[in-house]
């Protein structure tokens, strides 16, 4: 048995880039933790769904739990720093804030993590976070130097291939789920800097369920849980890793495990 740890900012976010090689690695046997940053409590939410005296914080927690069941996880740990906003948020100056943590110390907790777990890979984001958001970028930092700290070789940056996106929307245009797409060219990375490709299609019904579970979060996930499965399956059905310190041409179609 190896173990799969998976790093995120947020409740959710572990749905779109590791809810698919959670799933199988589960499936086949393996130990799957996931460990969250914060708690979200700054995402929006629809008016009227939380009761009352609820705040967004236990809502997502309560959610962040079904999704990773629904995903194969065994362990889920939460390091409660504060959400740090979207980029250029007036949050982003929160002291508390998890871009703000001093990253050795961030990384101890994690690291402490991967030591207790003896994992065998952890999975963090790409140097831009994916899409620049500061809890994503610090994602990235804190997750590098945990895996120093606790001696774990194999590290894989979860990343959106942005030419499949492009390619996607050049064919389909209609299946963009905001008025404004992302800016792709610094979205996710290019198809020539990813080592790793996961088809996780035969995991779709999980990953569909993970994104049910996060009620919450309907302006994220509607527009996709509305897709037919083909087009979900186009969209979601790889997951894209670079592997840190991987060789020039690396090629994978799995994790380490």
């Amino acid at each position: 048995m190896s173990v799969l740890v998976c790093f995120h900012a947020h409740p959710d976010d572990e749905v779109f880039t590791t809810g698919g090689v959670m799933r199988q690695a589960s499936d086949a046997g393996h130990r799957v933790v996931v460990v969250t940053a914060t708690d979200g409590a700054l995402g929006e939410v629809p008016d009227g769904l939380l009761a009352e005296g609820e705040t967004l914080a236990a809502r997502r927690k309560r959610e962040l739990e079904a999704s990773t069941t629904a995903l194969g996880a065994h362990r889920l740990v939460q390091l409660h720093y504060a959400d740090s906003g979207m980029a250029g948020d007036p949050a982003n100056r929160n002291p508390d804030a998890f871009c703000n943590a001093d990253v050795d110390e961030a990384a101890q907790h994690l690291a402490r993590v991967l030591t207790e777990e003896s994992a065998d890979v952890v999975t963090i984001y790409d140097p831009n976070g994916g899409y620049g958001h500061p809890d994503h970028v610090q994602v990235h930092h804190v997750g590098v130097r945990a895996a120093e700290l606790a001696g774990v070789e194999h590290v894989y940056e979860a990343a959106v291939s942005r030419d499949h996106v492009k390619r996607l929307l050049a064919l389909n245009p209609e299946w963009s789920p905001d008025s404004t797409p992302p800016d792709l060219d610094n979205f996710g990375l290019p198809d020539s800097q990813i080592t790793t490709v996961v088809d996780v299609r035969e995991s779709m019904s999980a990953k569909r369920r993970a994104m049910h579970a996060h009620a919450t979060q309907i302006g994220d996930f509607g527009p996709f849980l509305q897709m037919p499965e083909e087009q979900l399956q186009a969209m979601f059905g790889q997951e894209w890793f670079r592997r840190r310190g991987g060789d020039a041409g690396l090629s994978e179609t799995a994790l380490p495990l």
